[in-house]
């Protein structure tokens, strides 16, 4: 086994991680994650929803879930 000797700089953020050789070559072949970008609709939704939320014209799930189920 070999001994590294780390300087506490390196990691000081707690961002150092130790992987072995096979799973980090495994990480580096998978393909990159999509990032969502949101549309203009879909920001123009979440603002809606924000403003009924804050006038409160929401129903919590659960509520929603109880009155669905009453209903059958």
């Amino acid at each position: 086994m070999n001994a590294i000797t780390i300087p506490k700089s390196s990691f000081a953020k707690g961002d150092l991680v130790v992987v072995s050789r096979a799973e980090y070559e495994e990480l580096r072949a998978r393909p990159p994650v999509r990032e969502f970008k949101p549309t203009k609709a879909d920001l123009a939704a979440l603002a809606r929803m924000r403003k009924n939320r804050a006038a409160g014209k929401l129903i919590p799930f659960d509520v929603l879930k109880r009155d669905l189920a009453s209903r059958r």
